[in-house]
């Protein structure tokens, strides 16, 4: 692995704005960051996003090289082919991963949609069948509105929605998320770029399951020996049951990961 010095790179930014005269809340300004997150930069808690190395590095008046060392360098010295491979691969980890593992990331995904939504359609014409068969084209068109609603949602989640959060989500507590439409809230749990990634990976995975799994528990729930009115109550219980399940994944996932960004932080 090729991890940045937190530390190292802390103290040489502290150095460096103090040369310049800057305040921290100055060079949030220039930054358009608050002041919060330049003091956890300096202490080495959090990392600056990608994008704000070139105008950090303008602003102190170093390099982005010097950023990425936590140092001056003799700039009379040419770096080595297997230097400069090094510093590459510390800025990619910053980024979180490089542009070939994103563009393959999303190449999966689409793959993994598609095959989702091919078998949730091959299920969906052997519901109609039966239904058709059974007279109850009612209860066709409600399975029709449900894997509608949730192929909506999936598709929001797996191509549209933000893949990182913006940089106030990591500098404050905030429990909510919008985006056009599209709202979201978690009581009790703070966003943030750490357990972000995870939170939308949860939501693909149950929203895709549920396009997939509707079809099936509709089908089986119309065969159960009750009367409609029962079925109804089965039907919507099943469904909160899910909604509560996918809630909870969340919460249990992204707890995990608050833990282990809690547990690096020590260290």
């Amino acid at each position: 692995m090729f991890e940045i010095d937190k530390g190292a790179f802390g103290a040489f930014l502290a150095e460096q704005r103090k040369i310049k005269g800057y305040t921290q809340k100055e060079l949030a300004g220039k930054l358009f960051v608050s002041d919060k997150a330049v003091s956890k930069w300096e202490r080495g808690l959090s990392m600056p996003d990608i994008s704000l190395l070139v105008p950090l590095a303008e602003i102190l008046g170093v390099t982005v090289t010097e950023l990425l060392e936590g140092r001056r360098m003799d700039h009379s010295m040419e770096l080595d082919t297997e230097r400069v491979e090094i510093i590459v691969k510390k800025a990619l980890a910053l980024s979180g991963e490089s542009p070939e593992k994103t563009a393959e990331r999303k190449r999966r995904l689409r793959r993994i949609f598609a095959v989702c939504v091919l078998a949730a359609i091959t299920e969906l014409a052997g519901a109609w069948c039966f239904f058709r068969m059974t007279g109850e084209k009612e209860i066709f068109l409600k399975l029709m509105t449900a894997d509608g609603l949730l192929l909506l949602f999936g598709t929001y989640i797996c191509f549209f929605i933000k893949e990182k959060l913006p940089t106030y989500y990591d500098e404050n507590r905030i429990h909510t998320y919008s985006d056009g439409i599209f709202r979201m809230n978690m009581p009790g749990m703070n966003l943030n770029n750490s357990n972000w990634p995870c939170l939308v990976k949860v939501l693909r995975i149950w929203l895709l399951a549920g396009i997939i799994a509707a079809p099936v528990i509709c089908v089986a729930v119309y065969l159960l020996p009750v009367n409609g009115d029962l079925r109804n109550l089965i039907w919507k219980i099943i469904s909160m049951m899910c909604v509560a399940g996918m809630f909870l994944s969340i919460y249990i996932a992204c707890k995990k990961v608050s833990k282990r960004t809690n547990v690096v932080k020590l260290y």
